[in-house]
């Protein structure tokens, strides 16, 4: 790999992270963001957001179980947990790409390590 220079090096793609990065990049500096894993940290991939999606799934899920209460009239609904995770890896991964399009647009150059 060819020698690089940077005004800034971030390490870690966490909140703090990336928007320093991002932030760095603005004020002219030229800036770097190393993330081993995936971009957004432990609350965007394993934490806040997967949780808050599996709870919207079950709340869902609830009503529908209630919905007679409201006048609906649904049959036979069930919970299908291998869709539930799926959309919520779906959610966090398009955040996560998110991020990565927002580091791309500021010019901050991602390197995948540590």
């Amino acid at each position: 790999m060819a020698e690089q220079k940077f005004d800034l090096i971030v390490v870690g793609g966490g909140p703090g992270g990336y928007v320093a990065a991002i932030r760095a990049a603005q004020l002219g500096m030229k800036a770097a963001l190393v993330e081993a894993n995936h971009l957004g940290g432990i609350c965007l991939n394993w934490g806040c957001i997967p949780t808050k999606a599996l709870l919207r799934s079950a709340e869902v899920f609830s009503l529908a179980k209630t919905a007679k209460a409201f006048g609906v009239e649904t049959e036979n609904v069930r919970a299908n947990f291998e869709a539930m995770i799926g959309r919520k890896d779906r959610v966090s991964s398009s955040l996560s790409r998110g991020i990565e399009s927002l580091l791309k647009n500021a010019n901050v150059e991602l390197i995948k390590g540590e």
